[in-house]
């Protein structure tokens, strides 16, 4: 049994759903081969260069613009633009699967699972198509062509029924959660993991994200890092800049230049996330689906700030409406959010309510349904 899993570098979640995914599959089913491809690098090198920069500019310097985008491109002109480049596109996607061969195609973007369930329409091909949505909310180009898609992967029982009323067959849809790492599901020695990062024990640890592998960081968030050092004699902060030079430079600066610099470590890029998030008290973040869901899992609240306007502000509206975050506003003082958090027990009841919305074992759970 051959599986073919279909991702884009849009940010960074279609590419870890992809990989959570790839890794169940690996670790549970041995007899099945597994291959891994971006397909918009596939199908056009410049087109997938061009859309990439384009999306990491207008996130970070006019995220307005891209909010507009995001809406505009759920009906109307907008939305027959992006599908009209798909029907081109998918030409080339057909040889792609013709070469591959696969039994059951996953697809972690809705570009990838359009083209294929356009080829499926039409007859090019006789494959299993499965898609996996990667937000707390859907977008419409998430369903475009729906009742050639075989199952469904949502990440919540809200979004399932919002499926369902598009018209989506309620065989197909799974509130499985979204696809994460296993290793979120592994359980960590408190004591060993504070000793391996030089934590202390007798204070609450903040994760401080500056904004993701892209380095997608906007200027405010060295406000944001000035205002949580203020209040490091209250707590220890682990700020993360990513693979962000600058970001890691400026971080380390303000740290420093801290009375409180002994509770503050400023780390780069790291792989021990699921280790730092099983000792946080609270993640200060941008909302992504990847993001949003390890924290579940991980049963730690947010403490969101610069959303992106699209599905990163859909994802806000979803947590903070189930009362499993809170998010920073424009003028808002960071630090003091962060005391009134603790100092009112308001962090407790965000946690308790992680547990209700926790999916660690999404990518094991997805695959069964799959393979079943």
């Amino acid at each position: 049994m051959k599986v073919l899993i279909l991702y884009a570098a849009y940010g960074g979640g279609h590419l870890s759903a992809a990989n959570a995914v790839k890794e169940a599959i690996e670790n549970n089913y041995r007899d099945y081969e597994v291959s891994m491809i971006d397909f918009m690098a596939y199908l056009n090198k410049v087109i997938n260069s061009l859309t990439i920069k384009s999306y990491e500019k207008m996130a970070k310097n006019l995220p307005w613009v891209w909010g507009k985008i995001y809406n505009k491109s759920r009906k109307g002109l907008v939305a027959e633009l992006s599908n009209s480049a798909n029907r081109i596109l998918k030409i080339k996607m057909h040889r792609l699967i013709k070469k591959e061969n696969p039994d059951i195609i996953i697809s972690t973007h809705p570009f990838s699972t359009q083209m294929c369930a356009s080829l499926k329409k039409h007859s090019k091909i006789n494959v299993k198509l499965v898609n996996i949505l990667t937000d707390l909310k859907y977008h419409e180009q998430w369903l475009v062509k729906h009742k050639y898609v075989d199952k469904f992967f949502v990440s919540n029982e809200e979004m399932k029924n919002d499926l369902i009323k598009y018209g989506v067959d309620e065989s197909k849809v799974f509130a499985t959660g979204i696809p994460i790492s296993q290793r979120f599901s592994k359980k960590y020695e408190r004591e060993e993991v504070l000793k391996e990062f030089n934590l202390k024990e007798n204070l609450k640890v903040i994760l401080f994200f500056a904004g993701g592998k892209m380095g997608l960081a906007r200027s405010n968030i060295y406000s944001y890092m000035e205002q949580i050092a203020r209040m490091a004699n209250h707590f220890q902060i682990v700020a993360i800049s990513g693979k962000n030079d600058k970001v890691f430079e400026k971080f380390n600066e303000i740290a420093e230049n801290s009375i409180n610099k002994e509770n503050i470590k400023v780390m780069e890029y790291t792989t021990k996330v699921p280790e730092l998030m099983s000792v946080a008290d609270l993640v200060i973040s941008k909302p992504g689906g990847i993001t949003v869901s390890e924290c579940l899992a991980s049963n730690v609240p947010m403490l969101i700030i610069n959303p992106i306007p699209g599905q990163e502000t859909d994802n806000t509206d979803f947590l903070e409406l189930n009362n499993l975050a809170k998010c920073v506003k424009h003028n808002d003082n960071l630090g003091m959010i962060m005391e009134e958090l603790i100092e009112d027990n308001t962090l407790n009841q965000l946690r308790q309510n992680t547990m209700k919305f926790a999916k660690p074992e999404a990518a094991v759970n997805i695959c069964k349904e799959i393979f079943k």
